[in-house]
């Protein structure tokens, strides 16, 4: 949050500038595209920081300020437009009791209560879906339509039809006009059904094609929210029919002069609810603010467990009469408020415990999860980190566990909530499940590795994706999958340098099931491609321990070739390979001659300029010592060398206009890794951090950004998004 103190008048109207249009941005993007960039705790906290600095100063509250919008315009839709007869309106959040109580409060004084006069009010859960306003004329439905900008939204009378929560007549007693609004949703389960038929229907037609099939590639709902709005706005209403979309009710709009059939808020739900409309079963009343935090408690204690997701609890005065002298501000009502939930967090069961074997060996424990929505994100699956974690969290399989994101976007369990039960042990296992091996902790370590290196089938595998991941040497049309089967054909049975002997092998590819001409051309062309490889992309690929993508490019950056590396990284180990270092020194020196002093330590000087290089500490000097201390790995290396000729590392610095700055990323990107981002931030002469600090001079946020986002909100740092960033490395030449 912006410190109010120590901001001037023209900071004030800059920032309240900045959040506007950044507010409507995201608006647009979760209301009209269904494609949320930032979780709703990020945004609330952009609102947050707009309320109060238009709180304290008012005189700068712009025209089109986030307080005097709802949801987003529906201009750009291809659906028709329908314009509300009466406007659909938004709701003012509370976030802590007092605000809730302040809520009360304010109600009480605005309709001037006595003390002891009682003020009911209905509570129900908030659930997460897209807005819907459904007319019935003669109790005939006639039309429905999205809430859009709160005046005009889209027709979706057609969609609406293939809803069965939704009757299509109301029966004799209901107004002869009356509105309906609510929620589309989907439920979590239909989700995860949805998904996974979307995966099985892209198999098939990529089998169908004669095409390798790709499961990165298919293009997968993030949420139930974002599954339920792009199936109800589709132009093709036979699609939304194929979707398992439901509906709850939770108020109304415009009614005929027959009126309504109670004059409360719950007596009207009750009565909807009899005409067959589906309200919530959640829906209580309540007296006062005490009643309604425990029944916001109640059904936080449920929300896991629902079969569908929520964000909070809706709190609205019940009686009629007092919702109308209370009246409305610019965008929501003075009567209701959404009591939002602590949006990074939520319930479920640990439903098992694997144990992953990574590139390096090792041993991963991975909980599964019954899916449950952790800020905006359907979580099934988190990182238990090591062996030493599962003992500190006391977890086993069965245990209701809180789940949050951490670092903005990677779910963990914060908390085992049933550790008293009575339930056997998770026993961490010390042998490798792939392949038998014993796997061990090294002195001063918490992590598990599997011993047996490259002999490790789960190893080898993993290294060869993880080297033509797009992180790495970016080889198209090699997945898992891929990997997998030429693995067991035997093709790639010597390491990465067999992948660019698979031109052998073109003959027995086109006679194997699912490849076609064109689908093994091109990927022997993807590979011929990388025949001059990035030297720092092809070591980063190798996985040596303790060499990431940013260590990669430093050593690069200081040896510029990989033979000159491997040099000075056996000199700077000769005294622990396994031969003698004498020899070791002799078959060196005259590689790196002209920088030793021959009178010296040589393998001292040469760990000393290893060490010099900035980022690079003993640990690296060892790793790179432990890798080329394996003959194997010495001939993986050079058999690859052999196969690939990789130019001399030569950083090249554009002027930019963020030349000099200080750059954090933070968030998913979607359109490159986060060490791709930090790589061309360092080409276009810029420092990518780690941390949002004082220093920081631009935050480039993708989807799921938190608290380095808040951070940055809080220090008026520049934000922008991954489609600006991409404006500023292009514009960079």
């Amino acid at each position: 949050m912006t410190d109010l103190t120590t901001l001037t008048e023209a900071e004030a109207a800059n920032r309240l500038m900045r959040l506007s249009r950044e507010i409507a941005k995201h608006n647009a993007l979760y209301h009209a595209n269904d494609a949320p960039e930032i979780s709703d705790a990020a945004f609330d906290a952009l609102v947050r920081e707009n309320n109060a600095l238009e709180a304290a100063f008012p005189h700068l509250i712009r025209a089109d300020s986030p307080n005097r919008q709802v949801g987003a315009s529906v201009a750009t839709s291809a659906l028709a437009k329908v314009r509300h007869e009466k406007r659909m309106m938004s709701l003012d959040n509370a976030f802590a009791d007092e605000d809730v109580e302040e809520f009360v409060a304010r109600v009480r004084r605005y309709l001037a209560l006595g003390e002891g006069e009682r003020v009911a009010m209905t509570a129900e859960d908030k659930i997460d879906g897209l807005s819907l306003s459904i007319r019935y004329e003669d109790r005939k439905l006639v039309r429905a339509a999205t809430r859009g900008d709160g005046e005009v939204g889209e027709d979706v009378t057609p969609n609406v039809a293939h809803i069965a929560d939704i009757p299509q007549t109301l029966p004799v007693g209901a107004p002869a006009i009356f509105e309906v609004r609510g929620e589309v949703y989907m439920e979590k389960a239909a989700f995860a059904a949805l998904n996974t038929r979307l995966m099985d229907e892209a198999r098939a037609v990529a089998e169908t094609r004669g095409e390798p099939f790709d499961p990165d590639g298919v293009r997968q709902f993030a949420n139930p929210r974002n599954a339920a709005a792009g199936s109800l706005r589709q132009k093709d209403a036979s699609v939304t029919a194929s979707r398992p979309l439901r509906f709850l009710a939770h108020g109304w709009g415009m009614v005929s002069e027959d009126g309504l059939p109670a004059d409360t808020q719950y007596g009207v739900m009750k009565a909807m609810e009899a005409w067959g409309i589906p309200v919530s079963p959640h829906l209580v009343l309540c007296d006062g603010s005490a009643a309604m935090l425990a029944q916001y408690r109640a059904i936080q204690q449920q929300r896991a467990d629902l079969p569908y997701d929520i964000d909070g609890v809706v709190y609205k005065v019940d009686r009629l009469d007092w919702q109308g002298r209370l009246g409305f501000v610019a965008k929501a009502p003075r009567w209701a408020i959404a009591h939002k939930f602590p949006a990074e967090q939520a319930e479920t069961t640990l439903e098992a415990i694997d144990i992953q074997v990574g590139r390096t060996g090792k041993l991963t424990p991975v909980g599964r999860l019954k899916p449950v929505t952790v800020g905006g994100v359907v979580v099934q699956n988190v990182t238990l980190h090591n062996r030493d974690e599962i003992a500190r969290l006391g977890v086993r399989p069965g245990d209701r566990v809180l789940i949050q994101r951490a670092g903005d976007v990677i779910p963990q369990v914060v908390d085992n909530l049933t550790r008293e039960e009575d339930r056997p042990a998770f026993v961490f296992p010390n042998h490798c499940p792939e392949c038998g091996s014993e796997a061990v902790a090294e002195e001063g370590e918490v992590d598990v590795r599997c011993t047996a290196g490259l002999i490790c089938p789960a190893q080898r595998i993993e290294r060869l994706n993880h080297f033509v991941s797009r992180v790495a040497m970016d080889i198209d049309g090699l997945g898992d999958k891929t990997i997998r089967e030429f693995f067991a054909l035997g093709w790639l049975e010597n390491g990465p340098a067999d992948i660019f002997r698979l031109k052998q092998h073109r003959a027995e590819m086109l006679g194997r099931e699912g490849w076609k001409e064109k689908s093994v051309d091109n990927l022997l062309k993807a590979i011929e491609d990388r025949r001059e490889p990035d030297a720092a992309r092809l070591l980063f690929g190798l996985g040596i321990r303790h060499v990431g993508a940013v260590t990669a490019r430093d050593l690069m950056k200081a040896f510029a070739t990989l033979p000159a590396l491997q040099a000075w990284s056996m000199l700077a180990n000769a005294d622990r390979l396994p031969f003698a270092s004498s020899e070791v020194e002799m078959q060196m020196r005259g590689r790196v001659s002209t920088s030793l002093d021959t009178n010296g330590d040589v393998v001292q000087q040469a760990k000393a300029a290893l060490t010099a290089i900035e980022g690079i500490g003993p640990a690296v000097v060892e790793a790179l010592g432990d890798f080329f201390h394996e003959a194997h790995n010495v001939a993986v290396w050079e058999d690859l060398l052999s196969e690939v000729s990789p130019p001399p590392y030569v950083v090249e610095v554009k002027a930019s206009a963020v030349s000099g700055k200080t750059i954090v990323f933070t968030g998913k990107l979607e359109t490159m890794s986060r060490d791709e981002a930090k790589a061309q931030a360092e080409a276009l002469g810029a420092r990518s951090a780690g941390s949002v600090s004082a220093a920081t001079d631009l935050v480039v946020a993708g989807p799921g950004a938190g608290s380095k986002l808040k951070k940055a909100a809080e220090l008026g740092i520049e934000v922008i998004d991954e489609a600006a960033w991409a404006e500023i490395v292009k514009s960079a030449g």
